[in-house]
């Protein structure tokens, strides 16, 4: 029998989608199948990975994908983690169950490498609260 699916989406696939992906797969990956895409892939962001390489999560293998890749594939459970991906997410069939949190995006913060691995790693743990916290219930009511 075959593990539910979680698709993490948002738009470029390079920070939040891919932490929130690493994220759920080290907590719930025993359980549920998880992966990420974006509405328009750019790229894994390397803020990403050094911020969830310091605790011990290793997401420097994962790429960008593109929500198409996904089309026709049974997913029971789409989380979208900005609102711009919520307001442009693809269709998909009545049984997938839609989720929605946006977090702000640390893509764009300024500085040396250190002071914005430093924004990744405060929505990083922006999304660690929220997968331990309300994600479990919504997983459950949707």
């Amino acid at each position: 029998m075959s593990k539910p699916r979680i698709l993490v989406l948002c738009t470029g696939n390079s920070a939040r989608s891919q932490m929130a992906e690493g994220l759920l797969k080290a907590k719930i990956g025993d359980r549920y199948d998880v992966d990420s895409a974006g509405t328009r892939p750019i790229g894994v962001s390397p803020e990403a990975i050094a911020a969830l390489d310091e605790i011990g999560i290793d997401i420097s293998g994962n790429r960008s994908k593109s929500v198409d890749e996904f089309a026709g594939q049974e997913i029971d459970y789409v989380l979208t983690v900005c609102d711009n991906a919520q307001a442009n997410c693809p269709y998909f069939p009545a049984k997938t169950k839609l989720i929605h949190h946006a977090f702000e995006d640390p893509y764009f913060a300024s500085g040396d490498f250190e002071a914005r691995v430093a924004a990744f790693r405060k929505v990083r743990d922006k999304i660690a609260k929220y997968i331990d916290t309300e994600f479990p219930a919504e997983l459950e009511t949707v």
